[in-house]
């Protein structure tokens, strides 16, 4: 279908499938949080299901697709690369919350629950990468416990969001969850569902097409499936996340930004669950490379790095942003290094 269409074409293809994606996560962000206003979820569990799940469904398209085509290192470093790509939009987005750092301000118990999720999630591949090489119908038994682990997970987050046992200190820059002043609890959540619901099959489709213009890329002009995983499709479909966390910060739904990160990054990691039933030549861990193993421990530590923000709550650092969000673009930008100098080598 692209074989034989230009360069110019292709790029063209790419970038409006790109602009697709973005333009409907801006939208999506809007009825997020609408919808968590409207059906009391809460802007941090709205932010990490609901917004993390559908600005992350482009993502997850592209990693099944080049799975079910073989490439599992293609598959594997665009869901891992995108994990440490969305991390550091919370060190952007920090730059543009002035008032304090924004893990101090958007402190909820629900993001550092799946802060702590996520890396259990991100461990077990690299179990599954160490250890044997085992499937069954060409299914790592890892990934069943992935997939049940994120579903445990996310209802654990919502009693942790309902009922938490402790609250964080509460000081002047501290945000908290309050629906819009006009909000009405008894408007209908149909139509701003639905409307949300036919945003995520674009984002959906737009996904498939980033896709096959990557593979395209990868096998016309022989790049890396790595490079071109975890730097260009990654970076490409996490865009709605990097929109969604500054649109979310500019309105002041400062959990909503933080909860739809980490979500988005949880529900990433079940890409390696669809990319493993999708890849048909065994268990996908055991086809992944050494690089794809090297982004999975960066976002690992990049998360870490969160994790120790949200509960450090530092109030001001450097540049007057916490000192958590300077590390995460370090770490990030040390490995988009590695990727090149590997890739050159």
């Amino acid at each position: 279908m692209f074989a034989d269409l230009s360069l110019t074409i292709l790029l063209l293809i790419f970038a409006i499938a790109g602009a697709a994606v973005v333009a409907a996560s801006i939208r999506a962000t809007h009825l997020a949080d609408l919808i968590a206003d409207r059906t009391s979820l809460g802007e941090a569990l709205a932010g990490g299901i609901l917004l993390g799940g559908a600005t992350s469904l482009s993502g997850v398209v592209v990693s099944i697709t080049a799975a079910y085509g073989g490439d599992a290192s293609f598959a594997v470093s665009n869901a891992v690369g995108g994990i440490a790509a969305q991390t550091l939009f919370l060190a952007v987005a920090d730059l543009l919350h002035k008032r304090a750092n924004l893990e101090h301000a958007a402190a909820e118990p629900a993001n550092l629950f799946q802060a702590v999720m996520l890396m259990i999630l991100l461990s077990l591949p690299v179990a599954a990468m160490a250890g044997p090489d085992i499937a069954y119908f060409g299914v790592h038994p890892v990934s069943l416990v992935m997939f049940l682990g994120y579903l445990w997970g996310v209802r654990l987050s919502a009693i942790v969001s309902e009922r938490p046992m402790w609250q964080p200190v509460q000081t002047r820059d501290t945000r908290k969850d309050e629906p819009e002043e006009d909000h009405d609890p008894n408007a209908p959540v149909l139509r701003p569902a639905l409307i949300f619901a036919a945003l995520v099959a674009l984002m959906g489709c737009a996904g498939w097409i980033i896709s096959q213009v990557a593979g395209e890329f990868i096998t016309r002009y022989g790049l890396s499936s790595s490079l071109v995983g975890a730097l260009i499709t990654a970076t490409i479909t996490s865009l709605p996340e990097l929109v969604t966390t500054l649109v979310a910060v500019r309105k002041g739904s400062l959990q909503l930004a933080v909860g739809g990160i980490i979500g988005g990054n949880t529900f990433d990691t079940l890409f390696l669950v669809f990319s493993d039933v999708a890849y048909r030549d065994g268990s996908i861990y055991q086809a992944a490379g050494q690089t794809d193993l090297y982004w999975l421990a960066t976002g690992m530590l990049m998360t870490a790095v969160l994790l120790g923000g949200l509960v450090l709550r530092q109030r001001e650092g450097p540049a007057r942003i916490g000192i958590e969000s300077v590390l995460l673009m370090v770490i990030y930008g040390c490995a988009v290094a590695v990727e090149l100098f590997g890739s050159m080598g």
